[in-house]
């Protein structure tokens, strides 16, 4: 548990020092078993502390003297539909907020879209944030998705670990801000199913691969 904590603070620095949340924005948290830990409501990138993180039960139920985060149901609700994710982001970042206030997925413009784990990352649509609405919206989005876009409010990406989840985050944001740049230009091309379908295959052997034995 000292190690999942110093994980989700180390989290929640790293996402507010690269710009992608502001102030005390967003969110993140990580799996705990038959529970999450999550970091506070109000705390800043610059303030958060392993100790002052909050560890819930997925039915709400914390104890302590710092309350949880108010998106804390949207995570729970994410942990029991998604068995792989193991850590959740979720951030107001500049691109991937404008792209959801202009009611936009993003589209299959860019091959490593499939990296999302489909042809586009969706756009749920909007609710209050903090509530079961918004929860079950998101969890819909993400069907099939380890991403995607809660409108008029940011995004949200799940992943196996703190790393990967950072990854996941910062490669959303920079592929909002290239949608955005190439629609700025013109309409882009988006690729179509039997393209992405290729591309899904060929990351079956894309990358590091585990050695194989000789005969």
């Amino acid at each position: 548990m000292k190690q999942r904590r110093a994980d989700v603070a180390w989290l929640y620095r790293e996402v507010c020092a690269r710009g992608l949340n502001v102030g005390s924005s967003g969110n993140v948290s990580a799996r705990t078993g038959n529970g999450m830990l999550i970091t506070p409501t109000g705390v800043r990138g610059d303030t958060v502390e392993p100790g002052r993180l909050v560890r819930m039960a997925f039915d709400g139920t914390w104890k302590g003297d710092v309350a949880p985060s108010s998106e804390w149901a949207m995570h729970a609700a994410i942990y029991a539909a998604a068995p792989a994710a193991n850590v959740i982001v979720h951030t107001h970042s500049d691109c991937a907020t404008a792209l959801a206030a202009l009611g936009r997925a993003l589209p299959a413009f860019h091959y490593d879209i499939a990296q999302f784990g489909g042809d586009d990352v969706r756009l749920a649509p909007y609710a209050l944030f903090g509530t079961r609405e918004l929860a079950d919206h998101a969890v819909a989005a993400l069907a099939g998705r380890s991403a995607c876009l809660l409108a008029n409010h940011g995004m949200i990406c799940h992943a196996s670990d703190a790393a990967a989840a950072l990854l996941a985050a910062v490669r959303l944001e920079t592929m909002a801000r290239q949608y955005l740049l190439a629609l700025s230009a013109g309409e882009p091309r988006i690729l179509d199913a039997a393209s992405m379908a290729e591309v899904r295959e060929g990351y079956k052997t894309y990358g590091q691969q585990p050695a194989r034995r000789k005969p």
